[in-house]
């Protein structure tokens, strides 16, 4: 099944207590301490387009890229109705064309997670070196395989709201560094009766020091990794790493094949 289809119109709704204004200060912050003053930036794995409406309004000129055409319809119908000026384009984050470099590039909520193999993450880490402004920043989260294996591996999780509700599922190869999620949502319509939707999800648990390599061969650098979207250094039972990479030129910019 693709994901994020039918999901897509009630991924808000079950992602209000989401932190976003927590990630967004902690990036602002980043790239105050590495002298970064962004004019335009770029979210890759955007989805609804929340975390871009957080930046559009501090100021900023946002770029949101995402796969999904359902979850990029909704973040188009908010921007139809507030006019922040942010601009969404459909693209495979592994691949994606921009029309310019950018200042800062950043992905959040798990997204390079579900890049199944480290040939399309590298792909993907080399398309951000490609259009980054000389000392650009990219930041961006990674789900450590100690969180599947404590925290969601195996486990079933469940939430209602007035007119929505969903079950997930989770199992967790540690084999294959592997986690599947089977997410079983209930829509309510206008006459009062539930609509049952499913969707698999699949995502790669990739470790600190993978994402380091993958750093160093897309031709970044690594500024430094931390314990989620927080200042202190990661550690052996961090759940979710931000990392820093800044864009390193070596006799001119570094191009993909």
């Amino acid at each position: 099944m693709d994901i994020y289809n039918d999901f897509a119109m009630i991924y808000d709704t079950f992602m209000e207590d989401t932190p976003y204004v927590q990630w967004v200060d902690f990036i602002e912050s980043i790239m105050k301490e590495q002298g970064v003053k962004p004019k335009l930036i770029c979210d890759l794995g955007c989805g609804t387009g929340t975390m871009c409406e957080h930046f559009a309004d501090r100021g900023l000129d946002v770029i949101g890229i995402d796969g999904s055409e359902e979850m990029l319809m909704i973040a188009r119908e908010k921007e139809l109705e507030a006019e922040r000026g942010i601009l969404y384009l459909m693209q495979d984050m592994t691949e994606f064309e921009l029309y310019g470099t950018v200042d800062v590039i950043y992905s959040s909520c798990d997204s390079i997670n579900y890049l199944m193999e480290e040939e399309k993450v590298l792909s993907m880490f080399k398309w951000v070196n490609n259009y980054l402004e000389k000392d650009g920043l990219f930041i961006f989260d990674v789900n450590l395989p100690y969180k599947y294996k404590t925290l969601l591996g195996d486990k079933v999780f469940a939430e209602q709201t007035e007119d929505a509700a969903y079950i997930w599922e989770n199992y967790y190869d540690e084999k294959q560094h592997i986690n599947e999620f089977y997410v079983s949502f209930f829509v309510q319509d206008e006459e009062g009766r539930y609509d049952r939707f499913e969707e698999v999800h699949y995502q790669k648990a990739y470790s600190a020091e993978c994402i380091k390599q993958i750093i160093e061969q897309a031709g970044m650098e690594l500024v430094a990794i931390y314990d989620d979207y927080t200042h202190k250094p990661y550690n052996e039972e961090t759940l979710r790493a931000t990392f820093v990479a800044r864009e390193k030129q070596v006799d001119g910019k570094v191009y993909v094949d």
